[in-house]
């Protein structure tokens, strides 16, 4: 019971460390693209996730709104039109829509504009923002400004209004609507629209994400039409979600442009995809989408977001745009292949450790490793397992999915291939060369180093051994100094019996051999049980 609970014990504690070890190398390299992940285990979950709600604005758009066209209705003008909306923009200057407004009125607007009373912002839920103010005559006057759907049940029916907001959403702008007037008696002034061009790169870097395996979902507060013509100029496919609640469960394949979002629903979103059995990422800017941003899987703060919604996500972006995703569900893959090849690695160490000392008392009648043995050869694949976080490895092509039942199995197979080689080696010195106990202890640790040497390299790649990115410096070094300081113990006999330098050099090259074969053995098992 107490080897069983030290060894589960020391492969869960190194396993948990190289983990933590890889996820850190993964935050700083991201922190070198503007990515930077509130926790550790952020990186991992960026390289887990499979469907992306990306904003609109800001995200999949250049953010830069301008006001492109206006039409005002008979009794308004241009410069009256721009006067009321500007009184109904905040002036702290965080949101985009209402500093593209008072641009445009700059110099445009009534030179003696109503004083205004008191000013409510922009309002989710309500789609609108709203000011109350007091003309040159102290008459009061009640001024709203929003969504087109909204504000046009507020004031009576206005002949071509809807089709002006029709023509407008038709060609990707987004429309407000602004009505004035007594508070009992607001009349429309006019419509508003904004162009806020997609970003250059947003459709190179969705089709990045879709071959990553991420499909790129559009949520967005905006028009249907409006959202339709964004989605398609950067290459998101797939049909709009028709108006409605959004159900438990949804299935991103289904629909692919989900407007006239609330911050509410984005939470019912992710729970409704995740409840299908995706990993979701979220993006978000609003203290509203801290909801959205802590039940996804990767929340995603973007550039422009409150404290609040930094504090509920997972990762920040410093730059605009899809590119630090990008960058983050890459450096996921990466960080995941370099603990999938520790992983398997330990499991295969364990097995042929465990395995070996029983092989080996029943060959000889004796063990075959001393303690001090046994101390020496964990320390050394420790050192060199954890060496497997720098290592130059390729991204997964697919979101990642640990099954360790497969990982178990698979390092079961590769146990036994490096336990035959062991066993192989040990033998000859045994019976064949008739060594003496002691040196047979000895080649047994060589044999031990060496084989998990061979092992370890074989099982970096997923492909064949020599098609794999080459080792990265501190692997290189850590095995070089591995076999290094095992050769000079064993040769100068140092904790252990000495043995000659040649029979060190000839276990170590039939290491290079049982490479080779552990190579064919870990691609058919790979194959079988679809490790990539």
């Amino acid at each position: 019971m107490r080897v069983k609970c030290y060894f589960t014990g020391d492969l869960v504690d190194s396993y948990l460390n190289t983990i933590a070890l890889a996820s850190a190398l993964g935050a700083r390299a991201l922190a070198g693209q503007g990515v930077l992940p509130t926790r550790l285990s952020a990186v991992d979950e960026a390289g887990s996730i499979d469907v992306l709600c990306a904003d609109k604005t800001g995200t999949l758009t250049a953010n830069q709104l301008r006001v492109t066209n206006l039409w005002v209705v008979p009794w308004s003008t241009d410069a009256w039109l721009l006067t009321m909306a500007t009184l109904a923009s905040s002036t702290s200057g965080d949101d985009p829509v209402d500093g593209a407004i008072r641009t445009a009125a700059a110099g445009h607007g009534d030179p003696h504009p109503p004083m205004l009373q008191h000013f409510t912002a922009f309002d989710p839920a309500k789609k609108m923002s709203e000011a109350t103010a007091v003309d040159a005559q102290g008459g009061a006057l009640r001024i709203v400004k929003g969504a087109y759907a909204t504000v046009s049940t507020l004031v009576p029916a206005v002949a071509a209004l809807a089709a002006a907001a029709h023509d407008f959403e038709s060609r990707g702008l987004r429309v407000l609507a602004v009505a004035a007037g007594p508070p009992a008696t607001m009349t429309i002034l006019g419509l508003i629209a904004l162009s806020d061009p997609a970003r250059s790169d947003s459709a190179t870097l969705i089709c990045q994400l879709k071959s990553l395996g991420v499909r790129t979902v559009m949520v967005t507060g905006d028009a249907p039409a409006t959202a339709l013509i964004v989605a398609r100029s950067v290459g998101i496919d797939g049909t709009p979600f028709p108006p409605g609640a959004i159900p438990t469960t949804l299935q991103p394949s289904q629909h692919a442009i989900f407007s006239g979002v609330l911050p509410e629903d984005k939470f019912k979103l992710v729970k409704a995809f995740q409840a299908s059995g995706h990993a979701v990422g979220m993006c978000g800017d609003g203290a509203n989408d801290a909801p959205a941003l802590r039940q996804a899987h990767m929340g995603i703060a973007v550039s422009t977001a409150t404290d609040v919604a930094k504090s509920a996500a997972g990762m920040v972006l410093i730059n605009p745009g899809l590119g630090g995703i990008v960058a983050a569900v890459t450096e996921g893959r990466i960080t995941y292949q370099r603990i999938l090849t520790y992983a398997l690695n330990s499991i295969t160490k364990k097995i042929v450790q465990v395995l070996f000392l029983g092989a080996g008392l029943l060959m000889t009648g004796h063990a075959i490793l001393t303690p001090m043995l046994m101390i020496i050869v964990m320390m050394a694949g420790d050192f060199l397992g954890m060496s497997l976080t720098t290592d130059h490895v390729r991204p997964s092509q697919q979101p990642n999915r640990w099954d360790i039942g497969k990982l178990t199995k698979v390092g079961i197979v590769m146990g036994c291939a490096e336990l035959a080689f062991c066993v192989g080696v040990i033998a000859i010195g045994y019976y064949g060369l008739q060594m003496p106990l002691l040196e047979v202890q000895t080649l047994a640790f060589i044999a031990l180093v060496s084989g998990n040497q061979a092992s370890m390299y074989a099982l970096r790649s997923r492909g064949r051994l020599w098609s794999a990115p080459g080792p990265s410096r501190w692997l290189v070094a850590s095995s070089v100094l591995d076999l290094a300081i095992a050769g000079i113990l064993a040769t100068m006999g140092l904790l252990m019996a000495p043995v000659s330098l040649n029979i060190v050099l000839m276990a170590m090259a039939g290491s290079l051999l049982y490479a080779c074969l552990a190579d064919q053995v870990k691609c058919m098992t790979f194959r079988r049980f679809t490790i990539s």
